[in-house]
């Protein structure tokens, strides 16, 4: 296992929640924002714009921009 497995693995935990926490904070946005709100449409909206931006990220990643963060 590398340095960096090991590391993951102490956390992945964090990462899931935080991730959790920002969709959450979101979700709260579009209630307050939006009056009778869907809020499976919200959900979805904003897990796709999550995962664009995650993608996004994987991009940068394969370009080499944090090679040598």
């Amino acid at each position: 296992m590398t340095p960096q497995e090991k590391e993951l693995e102490k956390m992945q935990s964090g990462i899931k929640t935080e991730l959790r926490l920002l969709f959450k904070a979101n979700m709260k946005i579009f209630d307050w924002d939006i009056p009778e709100n869907d809020d499976r449409k919200s959900a979805e909206l904003i897990a796709d714009t999550m995962q664009k931006a995650l993608d996004e990220l994987k991009e940068e990643i394969a370009e080499g921009k944090y090679d040598q963060y």
